[in-house]
Parts: C-alpha cells; structure tokens; sequence
C-alpha cells in the first residue's frame, strides 16, 4: 500500500544527521508522497529545495505562529515568491497557538495568519493551519475567507468543530495522536469527519505514533496512523491509504 504523509518536517535539525537516507528511503518503505511546510522564511525556502531535489517531496511555505516574531510585511514578498516554485503547493504551516507564554503575543499572531490567508487568496493556494489552544480565534479568522480552502492539521478539536470545518468546506487531518490511549477526543473528532475530508500525517520529527511513541519520528510511521483511522473508520487499511492519498493530491493539487 502506498501512503501520502501530508505534513512532515524534514528541513528540522532532528534530521541534520540522516536526512539524505530518510528522505531517498521513503519509497522503499510504503510512503509515496510527502508534503514538507515551511515555519519562517530560512524553513520555508529549505522545504523547497528538498522539494526541488526529490521526486516525492512537495513544499509548503508559510509562517507559523510559533515564528512569526521576525515577521515584517515585506517577508508577504519573499513568501509569494518561494508560493510560485514548481511544487510550492500551499501556504502553511500558518496559525494560532495560545498555548505557551512565550509565543509572540496573539496580536500579532493573528495579523500574520490574515496576512497569510489572503495570499492564498491571491495565489489561489490552500492552506495549512496549526490550531493550538486558539480554535475560536481559528475558526473566526477563516471565515473571513470563504474563497481559501484548507487543512486543519495535528486535529486537536472536538468532533462538533470538525463538523464545522467540515461544513465550511475544509479538510481535517490526524497525526500519531491517534495511536495514543488517551486520544479520546481526537478518535471522537476522527469519527465525524467524512472519509473524503479526512488527510494523515506524521508532523516528523515530532509526535512518533505507538508503537514508536517517544522517538525521533518519520514518515515512514504514517502507516501506524493510516492503521488506526482505518479501524476508527471501520474500513481496510489498504483503502484507508487510497482515500486518504487521494484526498492529499485532490487538496494540494498534485496530479
């Protein structure tokens, strides 16, 4: 079965040792595609060059709210910019996160996700949202923006905001938080959302699914997730890999 890892970070520092080998690997080990987001400018142009240097890579470019401290108008220029590159196929990984104090403050963390939506917008790409602890704020914001379609990525909400995103037309995707036995919520949230909507990932080199929960993680653990939300689903894991790489291509474009 052949898989579609829609959000994993290879541009980390995790992977400074290996990261030829993991990457060149994937395809051995069941992994057809991957799609690596941007967190800042240096971020977003590496996920493009790796893109530009494996077949199976794809970029995301974006500002993620954790980030976006450096964050300047003009850098909207040098994102559009790495947005055009060949397999640039969204702007991500854009959002919120309330969660630690230390972020940059939620001003202007908003105004750095408006600033992103709306070059997709312009662009005509999708969207990849991190949404920690902000889900009212998220789900304010995006309204705005009826025209841009998106993800919700590493799901943490319950299953009525699924449903909402759901309704507005936008995508929900699971991470290895599903493998994990307090994972109530995100198997409730996984439930609700239709198998056409639902999209897997790693978000590597973080989250490591059980049986691998706790170490350095990479794509090649999306089939543990794939697994599980074929169980949730009541469906094959082969078919759970079908749907949800065609999902993947479908939203991000790739043919």
């Amino acid at each position: 079965m052949k898989l579609f890892d829609t959000h994993a970070h290879y541009d980390a520092e995790e992977f400074d040792a290996d990261r030829e080998a993991v990457l060149a690997g994937l395809p051995e080990r069941g992994v057809a595609l991957v799609v690596n987001p941007g967190c800042d400018l240096p971020s977003s142009r590496t996920a493009v060059e790796l893109a530009r240097r494996y077949g199976h890579v794809y970029a995301a470019v974006g500002y993620h709210p954790e980030n976006c401290a450096p964050y300047r108008e003009e850098d909207l220029d040098v994102l559009r910019d790495l947005a055009r590159a060949e397999k640039a196929v969204a702007i991500g990984e854009i959002g919120l996160d309330y969660y630690w104090e230390e972020n940059p403050p939620k001003e202007l963390q908003r105004v750095v996700f408006l600033d992103q939506l709306k070059l997709a917008e312009e662009l005509d790409l999708p969207v990849i949202v991190h949404d920690r602890e902000a889900h009212a704020d998220s789900l304010s914001l995006i309204r705005q923006f009826p025209g841009v379609r998106g993800v919700f990525h590493c799901f943490s909400g319950s299953a009525e905001m699924a449903r909402e995103l759901v309704r507005l037309g936008w995508l929900v995707s699971f991470t290895g938080v599903l493998t994990y036995k307090n994972a109530r919520r995100s198997v409730e949230a996984a439930a609700a959302v239709p198998l056409e909507r639902l999209m897997i990932e790693t978000d590597s080199p973080y989250m490591a699914p059980v049986p691998n929960r706790g170490k350095r993680n990479d794509s090649g653990n999306v089939r543990y997730i794939c697994e599980r939300l074929a169980e949730i689903k009541g469906i094959s894991p082969e078919e759970c890999a079908e749907i949800t790489m065609e999902n993947g291509k479908r939203f991000f474009g790739i043919g």
